[in-house]
Parts: structure tokens; sequence; C-alpha cells
């Protein structure tokens, strides 16, 4: 393990979140909330003291760098980047526990949306505005930025596919262009535009400016950070409709927009994991605005709150219009499903990713043929090409691990002694990044109730749900394992 070039990098990674304190510390002195901008200002500080620790003890850093590397930078970029990004709320005391501050932020920066804020319109406003911009931040990936805007390791040393790998969640990244720096710039000048022009539409229904761009942060992150209580319940149908819109728009895999781009719409339209989410979306709202006739006053009221929530859960996204807890059991289930399905692969959401549900069916259809048809050949396809058999490998390790960690994690956070109902609902909503549970972290509600205990398996869950860090885990372990 090349531990210099990591602390090399953590040390770029502190240095974006610290810089992007700022707008946050304009924000309090601008509303005159100076405890909160106090409290960031400090925290740019302690950042700024580790960094140059991190600089000075790193600065002659050989150049190898290699896969193990790139999950290393990811996942310890990524904890780093959480311990230090929840300390204005605790140096301010606006959240007075260190522990529940951790779970606000990694909530924000892995776009889970879970909150332990009884009551967030007591919040300031500077920090109820980097609290929705960690979303943002964390949506993309902050390594992802770096890729992008800073020339770091030089040429020919592979940090950039390595990194790009470990934190674009997915069965595979690939490029859109030759190099993956280009790649990283597409992707997020992409996100960047959707971002600007959902603030546009936002604006257009007379959402103030403060609102709109920090539910645009949320909506772009597929994170669900709301500003309001009610989260989007108080707002006018049309700005509820636009929330609608650009969930699923961020839902998306951003190859799709750099294809649409270039003109190659006949890939889109085929695009077999486009049409999964698309389909599961159209199914689920018709499905629920069956389940929910005469729940609401009209059929348009029943068909918009329908749409937003599907929307919001698939995506992993979070906003709620409605509390859909009270919903019949049927639309919960509905609700629970898509709450493991996901978004596609490439996009900002979260989930098991349609891409890998798609593989894991086609390779039981498989499999089933292969019992009946011994002799013959079989081969998972995916738009036409054959799945490498590795990635069809992954999927199905990933699939059994994922199922490991929410039974586990179920298990311990169980002792708490909330409904099964709760308990189970909380895990798949930190682990697969949604946010809202059922029942009592139903979309009116929050984990504050949880122990410490708790909301430190679920944190873990929000982190392993983001980046998929297992494997980091089990690699950096191995690592400091053989050093003995």
């Amino acid at each position: 393990m090349n531990y210099k070039m990591v602390g090399r990098f953590l040390a770029q990674i502190l240095t974006v979140e610290g810089l992007f304190m700022i707008p946050a510390v304009i924000i309090g002195y601008v509303c005159g909330e100076d405890n909160a901008m106090q409290a960031l200002l400090w925290s740019i500080l302690i950042i700024a003291v580790v960094v140059a620790f991190l600089r000075l003890t790193c600065r002659h850093a050989a150049s190898g760098f290699y896969a193990k590397e790139g999950l290393a930078c990811v996942g310890l970029g990524w904890i780093g980047m959480s311990l230090f990004g929840g300390l204005p709320f605790f140096i301010a005391r606006e959240i007075s526990n260190y522990v529940d501050a951790l779970f606000e932020i990694v909530s924000g920066f892995t776009t889970t949306g879970s909150s332990i804020l009884p009551a967030v319109e007591d919040m300031s406003q500077c920090l109820l505005y980097w609290r929705s911009f960690s979303h943002w931040l964390g949506g993309m990936g902050v390594l992802v930025f770096l890729l992008a805007i800073v020339p770091a390791g030089g040429k020919g040393r592979g940090y950039t596919m390595h990194i790009l790998r470990a934190e674009s969640p997915g069965p595979v990244v690939g490029k859109l262009v030759p190099k993956m720096k280009d790649t990283a710039k597409i992707l997020y000048l992409i996100y960047i535009l959707l971002t600007v022009i959902n603030i546009i539409f936002l604006l257009a229904g007379h959402m103030p400016v403060f609102d709109a761009f920090c539910t645009a942060f949320g909506t772009a992150g597929t994170g669900g950070f709301g500003i309001k209580n009610d989260s989007i319940a108080g707002y006018s149908p049309y700005l509820q409709n636009v929330t609608t819109v650009f969930m699923l728009l961020f839902g998306v895999n951003f190859s799709c927009y750099y294809l649409l781009l270039i003109r190659q719409f006949k890939a889109v339209f085929f695009d077999e994991e486009l049409r999964l989410y698309l389909g599961a979306v159209l199914g689920s709202t018709a499905l629920i605005v069956w389940n929910l006739r005469g729940f609401y006053g009209s059929l348009g009221e029943t068909i918009r709150h329908a749409a937003f929530q599907v929307s919001s859960i698939i995506t992993t996204t979070g906003f709620a219009t409605t509390d859909f807890d009270k919903w019949p059991g049927f639309s919960k289930a509905i609700i629970l499903s898509l709450m493991v399905l996901g978004a596609c692969a490439g996009s900002t959401g979260g989930g098991l990713k349609c891409g890998r549900a798609l593989i894991l069916l086609k390779s039981a259809h498989r499999n089933i043929r292969k019992v009946l048809h011994p002799q013959k050949v079989q081969v998972v396809r995916n738009n036409g090409r054959m799945v490498d058999e590795k990635i069809v490998a992954s999927i199905n390790a990933y699939m059994a691990i994922y199922v490991i960690i929410v039974i586990l994690s179920f298990l311990m956070i169980s002792i708490d002694g909330f409904s099964v109902e709760t308990n189970l609902s909380a895990v798949l909503a930190c682990f697969n990044n949604i946010g809202p549970g059922l029942d009592a972290v139903g979309p009116t509600c929050n984990f504050s109730a949880y122990s410490i205990f708790s909301k430190l398996v679920l944190i873990g869950d929000m982190l392993a749900g983001r980046l998929e860090i297992f494997p980091i885990l089990i690699l950096l372990s191995r690592s400091a394992w053989s050093q003995r």
C-alpha cells in the first residue's frame, strides 16, 4: 500500500471540503448568524491544520498507484470528509451530540437524507445550506470532482481509472471518451447543467432563492434533505411536479445524456436498464394510484402524490409530499420494493441498481436454461452484448453480501426494541441511501430515537450503500495484517 500517495489524495479531498464550506460562511455573515459562522470557520481551520500535516508528511510520495490505493483513497476520503464535515453542527451546538452530527453529515454526503433533527427549521440558514450542499457534493462524488479539475499524480500512473472505478457505484465503470479525466469532466458538466436547469424551473415557480438552491442540491444528489419540516409538501403542485421530473432525470445513467448529446438516440432508446427503470416507475405509479382510489380528493392529486413518491423512492431521493406510511399495505409494499431496486447505475441514485437487477434476472434465467439444456453454451447478454462472467460473478457476490449486511444490521439495531417494520425499513433506507422508512422512521418522523450504537450501525450502512466499501475494508485489513 502506497500510504503517502493515499495521504496526498486525502489532503486534496479535505481541501475541497474546506473550500466548499466558504459559501456557508458567507451566508452566515449575511444572515447575522455569528455562532454558526464561527463554527464553520473553526471547522475550516481544523481542516487546514490536518491538510498541512498530511501535505508535510506525504510530500515525497512514491509514484505507484493501483486498485488498492484507489479503494483506500475513496473509503478513507469519504470517512475523513464525514468526520470533519459534521464539526460545524457540533461546534455550533445545533446538534449537541457528535455522533448525531456525524449521522447527519454522513446522511448528507452519502445522499441518504435520513435525519435525527426533530425540527429542521430551527437550524441556522448557513448550516442548512451546508447540510443540503453535502448532497450535491456527495451525489457525483468528490473524487470525481477532483479528477475533473485537479492534476494529480502525473501521466501513466493509472490513478484516474482506479479512483473512478472505486467511487462510482454500479456493476461496471466505463469510459465515455478515451481519457478517464475527460470522462469525469463530462459527467460533472452534465451534473452541473442539470442542476442549473432544475434551479431555473424552481425559481420560475416562485420558490424562494435559498429554498430553490437547497431543493435542487437535494434533487441533484438524490439526497432528500428538506429545509422544511414537511419536506416538499408545503410547496405548490407545480414545484412538486418539477421535483418529480428532475428526481427521475437524476436517476438515469449519465452516459445516456452523453449519448443524446452525440446523437446516439437509438442506443438510448434500446437501453435495457433505462427501459426497466422507466417501466418500474410507470408500473409502480399505476398500481399505487389504483390502490389509493378514494384516498385523496381527486384523481389528479392521487397521481401527483403517487408519481412523486415512486420517483422519490426509486431514485433514493427521499423527499415527501405526503405521509406514505398511512397508505394501504399494498402501496407500502411497493414502496419497500422500490427501496431495494434503486435507480440506474451511473446515476446519483442508490439502491441495488436497475443494471444489477437486470443482470441478476438474466443470470437466473440463464441458469434455468442450463439445467434444461446442459450441453448448450449459455451466456448473459445486456443491450445485445455478452456480459463478462467476472461481472456476473461479482454481481452475485454483491447480492449475497448485500443480504448479509441487511440481516446483520437489522439484528443489531433490533436491540433498541422498535417494531420489525421500523427496523427493517430503517436499514433498507440507510443502506440503499433513501432517507425515510416506515412506521417510527416514516416521512414525518426521524432517527433520533435510536441509540448511539444503532446510529453507528446505520452510519456504516449509509457508507457501505453509497460507496460499496466492504472490499475496501477487506483490502485495508489484509494490508494492515501483512505489515505485522
